[in-house]
């Protein structure tokens, strides 16, 4: 899979998860999401994105260019 579709993956998912363990578990879960939504933000202001080094450093997936 390409970088790309591993970010995709991987903050769908925390998006997903974070929703249902605020419904469920506790409210304050939804600041997981909203931390994870402005990361996103963030990134394309800035061109760089956290996930995107740890999946480099830790499994080599290759960086976009």
């Amino acid at each position: 899979m390409t970088m790309e579709k591993w970010i995709r993956l991987i903050a769908g998912s925390f998006i997903l998860i974070s929703m249902a363990l605020g419904t469920w578990v506790s409210p304050y879960w939804y600041l997981f999401t909203a931390f994870v939504g402005a990361n996103l933000v963030q990134s394309v202001f800035t061109n760089w994105c956290l996930m995107e080094d740890i999946l480099h450093k830790f499994f080599g997936v290759k960086k976009l260019s």
